[in-house]
């Protein structure tokens, strides 16, 4: 695959996920059905290919014990929201309507330690090492000083109001873009070229 695809692909599939929500939501309820499902996955979708953009970045900002620490968080932290997305989307195929969505999710929330790790305290580091890689690429100034600005907004702007997500993904992309370019071609194009 083309290094640069993921750094444009991730904030497009985040855009997908939360106009799918919007309209999933225009019934009055979330979940379950087609546009519960499909959501999450393209956030899932999104997820997967944050793990080698972190470690892409972690690459641009010089590889050091920072960068790398802000990578492996990340990755730590997609994992729990792959974990938490996964339980999204079981709940949904196993609920007949969204009530029942919500004895299903207390169900899985009282199994001790998964609210911490799959809800709680785990998904942040996602949050946190993306923010911390920007925030050293601009320090390094490989990014100019506007995106890790752009990629905080992307960041806060859900914990204002969940309907801002589609928002926040154009920021993140905005902020994305500059990266992408900095990123040698690879794949087959790249080596059909060299």
């Amino acid at each position: 695959m083309n290094s640069r695809i993921p750094f444009i692909a991730a904030p497009l599939l985040v855009l997908a996920y939360g106009v799918i929500r919007i309209l999933d939501g225009l019934d009055g309820s979330r979940g379950p059905g087609i546009a519960w499902t499909t959501g999450h996955l393209a956030f899932m979708a999104a997820l997967v290919l944050y793990v080698p953009i972190f470690w892409q970045m972690r690459r641009m900002a010089g590889g050091n014990a920072l960068a790398t620490a802000s990578a492996a968080a990340g990755t730590v932290g997609v994992v729990a929201l792959l974990a938490q997305f996964g339980i999204d989307i079981a709940v949904g195929f196993m609920s007949a309507d969204h009530e029942a969505m919500g004895g299903l999710f207390d169900q899985v929330k009282s199994v001790p330690g998964v609210s911490a790790v799959v809800y709680d305290v785990v998904p942040p580091l996602f949050f946190a090492g993306q923010l911390a890689l920007v925030v050293q690429l601009a320090a390094l100034r490989r990014v100019k000083t506007w995106a890790p600005v752009l990629v905080l907004a992307d960041l806060v702007l859900p914990f204002v109001e969940k309907d801002l997500i589609p928002l926040g993904a154009l920021c993140l992309l905005v902020s994305f873009v500059p990266l992408a370019r900095q990123v040698p071609v690879t794949g087959r194009l790249a080596a059909a070229l060299a």
